[in-house]
C-alpha cells in the first residue's frame, strides 16, 4: 500500500480533484494531534490518573513538534511524499488501536503512553510530509485557493476528535460500560475511521512527478545547506525578542491548555465544575472548537483588512482578559451548562481571534529566501513554549487549587503583553493592498 502499484501494475495519476483528497488528508493530520494533545488529557483524567502526572507527561508529546524541524531532510531524502504520508498513516493507526488494546491492562498508563509517543512522532512526520506533498500535488493557483479549505477541515477533525469521540466515550459510559471498556470501543472506533482514510488515500493520492526524493549523491550538501539556513534564523536582527515572543505571548494560555478538561471533569468538592464525560465533548470539543475556528476567521479577515500592527495590541488583549471566565468559574462554580458553554465559547473565541497574531508574526519573521525552513524553525520554537510551561501547570494547580491556579494564571498574562510591547512589527504586514 506504500506506493507499490508502480510501473506495470496500477501506475496512480500525476494529479486528481484536489477536493478529492486535500479535505481528507487534513482530516488525517489534524486527529492524531488533538488525540495527542487534547483527549489524551481527559481519557487520562477519566482513568484517575492525577493532574501533575497527567500535565507532566502529555506535555512531553509536544517534543516530535518541537524538534520536526531537525528530521524533515529525512523525508526529502528518502521516498516520496506520497510514501511517507501513507507509512505514518499506517503508523498512526496501529498506534490507536494499541492504545484501546492497552487501556484495560493494570499497566495501562506506561503503555498506551508509549503508544501515544509513537503516534505524536509520526504525526510530526505526517505533518511534514503533507505539508510538501500539498505544494506539490496542487498546481500554484490552487494552493492559495485550498488554503482555507484545508485549515477548516483539520478544524472539523479536531470537532470530530475532542467532540465527537468523547461524546462517544461518555455515551457509552453513561450506557453503563465501565470507564476503561468504553474508552477502549471509543478508540477502536478512532483506529477503524483512520483506516479507512489510510486505504482511501492509498487509492485516490496522486502521484505528481515532482514527488519524488532528492538525490542520494548531494544529500551532504544538501545537509550543510539546511544548518546553514537553521543558522541563519538565529542570526536575524533583533533575534532575542522574536524569541521572547514566540515562548511568552500565550505564557499563560499554555499552562490552562491541560487544566480546562480536568476542571470540567473533576467533583465540585475538589473545586471543578462535575461534568459528564459527554458534557465535557459538547461543551469544550464542540462549541469551544466552533468558536475557536469562528475567532480565527475573523482575526484572518481583520489583519487582512488592517495588518498586523494595526491589531497587535487589540489580539494579546483577546488571547488574555478572556482566561478571566475561569477565575469566575472557578469561584463560583456555576451548575447552568448555558453558562458554562458560554464562557468557555467566550475564552476560546478570543484566543482564535488573538492567535492569529501570532501566526500571522512567524509567517513576518520567517519572509526571505529560506521561508520554508525559518517557518518550520518557528513552528518548532511555538511547540517548545508549549510543552515547558504546560509540563508544570497540573503540580501547579494541585499545589494552589483551582480558583487560586486561575488567579495565578491572570498574574502569567504578564509576559505576553511585555513581549509583545519589545517586538517591532512592519506597519504594513499583512493588509490588504489597495
Amino acid at each position: 500500500m506504500m506506493d507499490y502499484w508502480k510501473n506495470g501494475k496500477k501506475s496512480k495519476p500525476a494529479s486528481r480533484n484536489p477536493w478529492a483528497w486535500v479535505p481528507s488528508l487534513y482530516i488525517a493530520e489534524g486527529i492524531p494531534y488533538t488525540m495527542a494533545m487534547t483527549v489524551s488529557v481527559v481519557l487520562y483524567k477519566r482513568l484517575g490518573i492525577s493532574n501533575t502526572d497527567i500535565a507532566l507527561y502529555t506535555s512531553w508529546l509536544y517534543l516530535p513538534w518541537v524538534i520536526k524541524p531537525l528530521w524533515s531532510p529525512l523525508v526529502d531524502l528518502f521516498r516520496t511524499k506520497r510514501y511517507w504520508i501513507l507509512l505514518t498513516q499506517l503508523a498512526i493507526g496501529a498506534s490507536l488501536a494499541s492504545v484501546a488494546f492497552t487501556i484495560p491492562t493494570s499497566h495501562f498508563f506506561q503503555y498506551t503512553l508509549a503508544f501515544f509517543w509513537l503516534m505524536a512522532f509520526s504525526s510530526a512526520t505526517h505533518d511534514i510530509a503533507a505539508d510538501g506533498f500539498y505544494m506539490l500535488g496542487l498546481r500554484e493557483q490552487h494552493q492559495a485557493a485550498f488554503v482555507g479549505v484545508r485549515t477548516t477541515f483539520y478544524r472539523i477533525s479536531m470537532i470530530a476528535t475532542q467532540g465527537g469521540l468523547v461524546i462517544l466515550a461518555g455515551t457509552l459510559e453513561a450506557s453503563g460500560y465501565d470507564i476503561p471498556v468504553a474508552w477502549a470501543i471509543a478508540l477502536l472506533v478512532a483506529a477503524c475511521v483512520f483506516s479507512a482514510l489510510l486505504f482511501y488515500h492509498s487509492l485516490i493520492l496522486p502521484s505528481p512527478a515532482s514527488d519524488r526524493p532528492v538525490s542520494r549523491i548531494s544529500s551532504s550538501s544538501i545537509t550543510l545547506e539546511f544548518l546553514h539556513t537553521f543558522g541563519l534564523f538565529f542570526r536575524k536582527k533583533g533575534i532575542l525578542t522574536i524569541l521572547a515572543f514566540l515562548l511568552f505571548y500565550r505564557f499563560a494560555e499554555t499552562q490552562i491548555v491541560k487544566i480546562i478538561a480536568p476542571f470540567l471533569l473533576d467533583p465540585r468538592t475538589v473545586g471543578g465544575l462535575e461534568l459528564t464525560t459527554s458534557e465535557v465533548g459538547i461543551i469544550y470539543g464542540t462549541v469551544g472548537i466552533i468558536s475557536l475556528m469562528l475567532g480565527g476567521l475573523l482575526g484572518g479577515y481583520a489583519i487582512y483588512r488592517k495588518g498586523l500592527k494595526f491589531w497587535i495590541w487589540i489580539m494579546v488583549c483577546a488571547v488574555h482578559l478572556p482566561d478571566l471566565v475561569y477565575v469566575y468559574l472557578s469561584q463560583a462554580l456555576p451548575d447552568n451548562l448555558y453558562l458554562i458553554n458560554l464562557c468557555i465559547a467566550v475564552e476560546q473565541f478570543g484566543y482564535g481571534f488573538g492567535f492569529t497574531a501570532y501566526t500571522m508574526f512567524m509567517i513576518m519573521v520567517s519572509e526571505g529566501e529560506y521561508k520554508t525552513v525559518h517557518y518550520a524553525i518557528a513552528t518548532g520554537i511555538m511547540a517548545l513554549g508549549m510543552m515547558v510551561p504546560a509540563m508544570f501547570s497540573g503540580w501547579s494547580q494541585e499545589l494552589m487549587g483551582y480558583s487560586n491556579f486561575f488567579l495565578w494564571v491572570m498574574v502569567a498574562t504578564i509576559p505576553g503583553f511585555i513581549v509583545t510591547g519589545l517586538v517591532k512589527i512592519d506597519p504594513e504586514f499583512g493588509k490588504k493592498k489597495e
